[in-house]
């Protein structure tokens, strides 16, 4: 019998970025994401990113499209992309 890795058991988690059009719509993704998955909790840090699991990313976009927001994976370093911003102008702007 094959002994499952760490991975498989807990599932790969992914820090994620939710930017709506603007506060109402941000928050209309959590009410939708607990509407349609209320057995998956996405799990906010200090920063304001979320952690998902891996699987539920194609369903992380789907209800962002329902609800006008945009999903990107949170950088690892957030001090490193402050800095290129700084540097390049309306980069995050996009």
């Amino acid at each position: 019998m094959k002994a499952l890795s760490f991975f498989e058991v807990m599932g790969r988690q992914v820090k994620i970025e939710i930017k709506g059009r603007d506060s109402f719509w941000g928050q209309a993704f959590h009410v939708e994401w607990k509407d349609q998955f209320p057995e998956r909790s996405l799990k906010q840090d200090d920063a304001g990113h979320f952690l998902a699991d891996e699987d539920w990313l194609k369903d992380v976009q789907q209800v962002a499209e329902q609800t006008f927001c945009k999903v990107t994976r949170a950088p690892q370093n957030p001090r490193r992309r402050d800095w290129l911003n700084s540097l390049i102008p309306n980069r995050g702007n996009k």
